[in-house]
């Protein structure tokens, strides 16, 4: 929710004086798009990291920017939670798209995140054929799976969606629990993969397309339990896929998030292709906030494998408080329903 506090006459020049640099004004915009690390920013302006270093920290000093720390990496985002910051947003949507500046920095910013993208498919085709022991390193299937069946519950599900589904784990796992079953997910190889699974466990209600998280080749409002399962930390803005994920929930359908509490074992980033180092149990009840889901339930579990010193996932349920409501019924009766 963007903030509506309003700013003291001193504060609100200070402020004005941060966004009307030229320089700075470039980074809030930018940001206004993606978190970045000073590195990113640097080859979007063109411009020194000293130089690029002191702008941000400026910035920050006056509430327009946020800095978070993952890992051996500090990113930059413009802050969500200060009226600085809202400030900042108002004045990028009146900027000119065609400005030859703003352009030319948005067609840079692109092109960083299409690098991103580009790492982690390089990374999924490579390890297609391992995945599911390359996943076992963090927080064993079974223990999820266990989990995941007792947070649930044994009401039938209905129609599922399941957001980056690999070699369709979650598939095999929940559709027999369904009427319909749709995985998605970028890479064909990863498809191929889950197709054979399907078919060698004699699953017919379920079916696997290529698409994106950030725009899923699905009908909106129409699945009653949406899954992302270990997807996030691959993404470069995580929240924008969080957000399209719940638009395709139908009105109290629940959105299932697993993925790993914050940590900082860089390897993951620098050999698995991880963008984010975990999050914390507040970013993930404000990405479910900021979509209007209610949080459920949230749970924690501990790998046991030394690779990963004890890496903790974290399972969280959201729910659409949208509810079709039988005669003298209300929405908490409905809502209990779903626990």
């Amino acid at each position: 929710m963007r903030p509506t506090a309003s700013l003291p006459f001193d504060h609100y020049v200070d402020v004005l004086k941060a966004l009307a640099e030229p320089t700075r004004l470039r980074l809030a915009m930018v940001l206004a798009r993606s978190d970045l690390t000073v590195s990113e920013l640097t080859t979007i302006l063109g411009q020194s990291q000293p130089r690029i270093s002191r702008h941000l920290k400026l910035m920050a000093e006056c509430g327009v920017l946020e800095r978070y720390q993952e890992g051996a990496f500090a990113y930059y985002r413009l802050s969500d939670k200060t009226a600085a910051g809202s400030l900042a947003r108002d004045l990028d949507i009146r900027l000119d798209e065609g400005d030859p500046i703003v352009a030319r920095d948005r067609d840079r910013l692109e092109q960083v995140r299409t690098e991103r993208a580009r790492r982690a498919a390089d990374y999924f085709a490579r390890n297609a054929e391992s995945w599911d022991r390359i996943r076992a390193l963090h927080v064993s299937d079974r223990k999820v799976e266990e989990t995941l069946d007792r947070i649930l519950g044994k009401r039938r599900i209905g129609t599922l969606l399941d957001v980056g589904t690999g070699t369709g784990r979650m598939l095999e796992v929940l559709a027999p629990r369904c009427d319909r079953a749709v995985g998605i997910d970028a890479s064909r190889e990863m498809l191929a993969i889950a197709r054979a699974k399907l078919d060698d466990a004699g699953i017919v209600n379920a079916q696997v397309r290529q698409g994106d998280a950030y725009n899923l080749p699905v009908e909106a409002g129409s699945f009653d339990l949406v899954v992302m399962h270990q997807v996030l930390h691959y993404l470069d803005d995580p929240a924008r896929a969080v957000r399209e994920a719940a638009s395709v929930l139908a009105p109290g359908g629940r959105l299932v998030i697993v993925d790993f509490a914050p940590h900082e074992l860089e390897f993951l980033r620098a050999d698995h292709a991880h963008l984010r180092l975990g999050f914390s149990d507040e970013s993930l009840t404000g990405f479910l906030d900021a979509c209007h889901l209610e949080m459920r339930a949230i749970e924690h579990l501990s790998s046991a494998a030394a690779e990963t010193g004890g890496l903790t996932l974290t399972i969280c349920i959201g729910q659409d408080r949208r509810m079709l409501l039988a005669p003298g019924e209300t929405a908490t009766d409905t809502l209990h329903q779903y626990a």
